[in-house]
């Protein structure tokens, strides 16, 4: 017996101390996670239902040289309600009108709107959606509205927002605008100038506000107020003129159209400054329309052809190798070096000419005679001379994706140099520029021998502050001589002029250009896929550039047409024209009420232009009252006038694209 109760006390004992021992522990336990652990599972439990969330920055403009909108951001906004923040005393007294005010916002019904809220708040619902995207009035409106005007705690109000980049030229322009994306894994892929100036300018700070995670997956703001305000991005004010890119894109498009092309781009420099006016790359798809595909002028090197032979007779000018009076004779438009053909493309040749004449006529065994002549036995001198005017050279463009210049070399070992590499590339095959490298350098020719950098800003701002600008860059103050480039730039104009040029198709007694035809073959390694490359690169007016302009199309319908002076050439001169009487190089006159011939006439070119041409707001400053409301109303437009006299100021900007019916203003003095 006391042996029984002996062993029930042990038992007892034990089951005591064990319960003794495991108290300990919990209180151990519990001191460890209130004081040593505490902070760590606080954080874990605010992680699992408070977080901050991020809100993306607006994204800063981007403008026009003129300061139309190319790109901006819209804030977009989301309308929710909380069921179970506000109070049953202020639900009941505002549930009614906030129905009301919903049903006349959405021409719906205010009993089903009061039946389905008073569901969701026996549902709990903490997260009703009431309305999506709505832009910024709408937003403050619905701010207004009865309860939810009581804000996040009473009112249960919830507004989420967004961005959305808007571009108001729509598709023109859109690969020079370009973007800057993220996709789900972070990546990001940037173009144009939106995507090379995003993350130094237009990106801003992002901000922060913190979110409550309710249920079901869905977290809701804890505050009607962010803890830390997005800072918007700068504004960029670009050089690309709308009405310039506007008559590049359609000018363009038309051509490409007509000859059932695969893809073209045109390009407007300011001679002067480098100053981009217009980027327009258009390419086809598989439903047969044309859009903004790629950007060709930046980004597509190719071999340029007869194009190139402005650059090949630049050096040989500058050697004094040769003169433009030098005879040069075409062999009857054939020539072979080492069992290939240069041909021209006049059948028996040209006979025993100048160089001048050759490169006016496009000659192919014209010019690569004389450079062989030349250079054979020193094709480095050659090549020298290329580098001497930067022709190697990337331009350093901010845009990303600049395509590489080559230039074969004989001293550079990457299969690239052969026995007949000297007299390929005078007439522009072997080599490889981009559109853009091109242009670059007939604008020197333009410009007196000034290489300048292609320039696509003017200004950084913020708000009306500037921030940065932006000055012209030269590459090379003087690419070649004086006298090598008053000869180039006279060979240019015969081009046009001369009835022997290849361009004079073009030729108009109204305005002066200057250029080069070019058309190369493409992919002539394959007869079966023989393609051409059509192009025409120059500048205008002739005697005192202030544009140079490059056209570039690529495959040609054949049986349509497949020559520079046919393709291309007529893109040239649609633009050059259109700009020269829009924007006529003499801005000045002594007296502006002074009637003469020549202002009438310029007047008669301007209305007739404005007939035809109705996407654009003109410059009516300075106008005759009547005369401007004819133009506008011409152009589909109802007009306000305030006051007599001429036009002082317009209510929508010259520059800006238009639509039809829409009213302006003009104010009189």
């Amino acid at each position: 017996m006391q042996s029984t109760e002996k062993s029930i006390m042990n038992k007892l004992y034990f089951t005591s101390g064990a319960m003794f021992i495991f108290a300990l522990l919990v209180v151990y336990k519990l001191v460890t996670i209130q004081f040593v652990e505490g902070e760590r599972y606080r954080s874990l439990a605010d992680d699992r239902t408070i977080k901050d969330v991020t809100i993306p920055a607006n994204r800063g403009n981007v403008y026009s040289v003129g300061g139309s909108l190319l790109a901006t951001s819209v804030p977009k906004y989301d309308i929710r309600i909380d069921l179970v923040a506000p109070t049953n005393k202020n639900y009941e007294a505002f549930i009614e009108p906030l129905c009301d005010s919903l049903a006349n916002f959405n021409n719906t019904s205010s009993a089903e709107y009061k039946r389905k809220l008073r569901l969701a708040r026996e549902n709990k619902n903490r997260y009703f959606l009431l309305a999506r995207n709505l832009d910024y009035s709408q937003y403050l409106q619905f701010r207004d509205f009865p309860l939810l005007n009581l804000g996040a705690f009473k009112g249960g109000l919830i507004v989420e927002q967004t961005t959305k980049r808007d571009y108001p030229l729509g598709a023109i322009a859109q690969r020079l605008i370009g973007y800057e994306r993220f996709d789900d894994q972070g990546n990001v892929t940037r173009v144009g100038i939106d995507g090379a100036f995003g993350e130094k300018y237009l990106r801003g700070e992002d901000g922060q506000r913190r979110k409550q995670k309710i249920g079901k997956g869905q977290w809701k703001p804890i505050e009607d107020y962010n803890q830390v305000e997005p800072q918007d991005g700068y504004d960029i004010y670009t050089t690309i003129d709308v009405n310039i890119q506007d008559i590049a894109h359609h000018a363009l498009l038309e051509q490409l159209e007509k000859y059932k092309a695969d893809h073209g781009t045109v390009v407007v420099m300011e001679t002067k400054t480098g100053e981009i006016r217009a980027i327009s790359n258009l390419g086809r798809n598989k439903e047969g329309l044309y859009y903004e595909r790629l950007n060709y002028a930046v980004g597509e090197s190719h071999e340029p052809g007869s194009t190139f032979k402005l650059m090949a007779l630049a050096v040989a000018l500058e050697d004094k190798v040769i003169d433009t009076t030098t005879m040069v004779d075409t062999k009857k438009g054939v020539l072979t070096f080492y069992g290939k053909k240069v041909k021209d493309s006049k059948k028996g040749g040209y006979g025993n000419i100048s160089v001048a004449k050759a490169f006016e006529v496009s000659s192919n065994t014209g010019i690569v005679k004389m450079i062989h002549n030349a250079y054979k036995k020193n094709p480095e001198k050659f090549v020298d001379g290329l580098y001497r005017m930067n022709l190697q050279d990337s331009l350093g463009l901010p845009l990303t994706g600049e395509g590489k210049s080559i230039i074969p070399d004989p001293r550079i070992k990457n299969g690239r140099w052969s026995g007949i590499a000297l007299q390929w590339m005078a007439y522009g095959y072997g080599v490889s520029f981009t559109p853009l490298q091109t242009l670059t350098f007939y604008n020197a020719i333009a410009n007196d021998g000034v290489m300048v950098r292609p320039k696509f800003l003017r200004e950084i701002k913020e708000i009306e502050t500037s921030i940065e600008t932006f000055n012209t860059e030269v590459i090379n103050p003087r690419i070649c001589s004086e006298e090598t480039v008053l000869k180039l730039q006279q060979l240019l104009k015969n081009v046009v002029e001369k009835e022997h040029g290849t361009g004079h198709g073009l030729y108009s007694d109204k305005f002066s250009m200057a250029g080069k035809t070019g058309t190369c073959q493409k992919d002539y390694a394959n007869k079966d896929q023989l393609n051409y490359i059509s192009s025409f690169s120059g500048y205008f007016p002739a005697d005192d550039p202030k544009y140079s302009c490059i056209v570039v199309i690529h495959e040609p319908d054949k049986s349509v047409g497949y020559y520079g002076a046919d393709v291309s050439g007529p893109v040239f001169k649609k633009i050059a024209q259109k700009i020269f009487t829009d924007a006529p190089v003499i801005d000045e006159v002594e007296d502006v009420n002074q009637k003469s011939e020549t202002v009438e006439t310029n007047y008669d070119t301007y209305y007739a232009v404005a007939q035809k041409y109705k996407t654009i707001m003109p410059n009516l400053k300075g106008m005759a009252a009547m005369d401007a409301i004819a133009i506008l109303e011409n152009m589909g437009l109802k007009v306000q006038t305030v006051g007599n006299g001429t036009v002082s100021k317009q209510s929508i900007k010259s520059g800006q694209k238009i639509k039809p019916q829409s009213t302006i203003t003009l104010v009189l003095s």
